[in-house]
């Protein structure tokens, strides 16, 4: 059986619906099944960041008994799965929010890991992803206002029969005035599961002409290399693994592909005229010898 995250912030601005979108894809790289839940029944930001905003059936209609949560499951970028809210605003007034936990447990026996983007504060929709999920992960910027809204919303979770685990600290510039990792982890009481630096690559996620989430664009970025780091503590498989699988794949393919060209020469034989004539063959020598070290994959 899967295990459900909730993603979850005081108030809104502090990156989590960026967190969620990367973090997702990094659990998939590491092979797990992974589920992604735009919960943000308001504000589908999770939805647009992942290009699939055009969904003809969202979380909007299952909540309304229109449609099943299958069918609003959508395969999403990255490898992940993917349920993205709705934008309308008729239908969000319409919606009851507190039948998500009944829906996620529905589908729990079919992800690893289901991670929900909860919307910001307090408010109902906020309480109905938090008691949808099993653990909860609370996002934050170094600065006091942040911190400060952030542990009500631990103190909600808690009293929801939610488990807050850890805290993923965002936006670190590490510059005067910023809170301490130590000392944000003493104020909530929870250990720190990553600390994500301030990142350009982030923002130009929104700036390209096909949005998507950085990790499939710039692997390489400061705060994916932080992201893929939170993604092994839940999963325990690290970034070498995947790049040796990666290599591993690469070299069995390709192998496989030049020992279709490495094949013995025939005898000759004659045609139908008589004359004689000798199937070409490839001399297997001219042909590389590949190895998991002469392939370099991007970090």
């Amino acid at each position: 059986m899967g295990t459900v995250y909730a993603l979850a912030s005081g108030k809104g601005g502090v990156g989590k619906t960026t967190i969620t979108a990367n973090l997702g894809i990094a659990l998939a790289q590491r092979g797990k099944k992974v589920l992604l839940v735009d919960a943000d029944i308001a504000m589908a930001n999770l939805s647009l960041l992942l290009g699939m905003h055009s969904s003809p059936i969202t979380l909007h209609d299952v909540l309304l008994g229109e449609s099943s949560l299958q069918d609003a499951i959508y395969d999403g970028p990255g490898g992940v799965s993917f349920v993205p809210s709705g934008l309308s605003f008729e239908s969000y007034r319409r919606v009851d929010s507190s039948r998500l936990t009944g829906l996620i447990d529905s589908v729990k026996e079919e992800f690893d890991y289901i991670l929900l983007d909860a919307p910001a504060g307090i408010e109902t929709n906020v309480m109905s992803a938090l008691s949808a999920s099993d653990n909860v992960i609370l996002v934050t910027m170094p600065i006091s206002p942040s911190i400060a809204d952030v542990l009500k919303t631990k103190i909600v979770a808690e009293r929801l029969g939610a488990k807050p685990i850890g805290i993923i600290v965002n936006f670190v510039r590490k510059e005067k005035g910023e809170i301490l990792p130590e000392d944000i982890m003493k104020m909530l009481e929870l250990p720190i599961y990553g600390l994500v630096p301030y990142d350009e690559e982030i923002r130009k996620a929104f700036m390209r002409e096909k949005i998507m989430p950085t990790i499939l664009f710039k692997p390489n970025a400061k705060a994916i290399a932080s992201i893929n780091e939170i993604a092994e503590k839940l999963t325990g498989v690290s970034s070498a693994e995947i790049k040796k699988k990666k290599k591993s794949f690469i070299t069995s393919f390709l192998n496989k592909l030049f020992s279709i060209f490495k094949r013995k020469p025939k005898q000759s034989s004659k045609d139908d005229i008589g004359e004689e004539t000798e199937e070409e063959s490839f001399d297997q020598n001219e042909l590389p010898e590949i190895s998991e070290d002469s392939i370099e994959i991007e970090k």
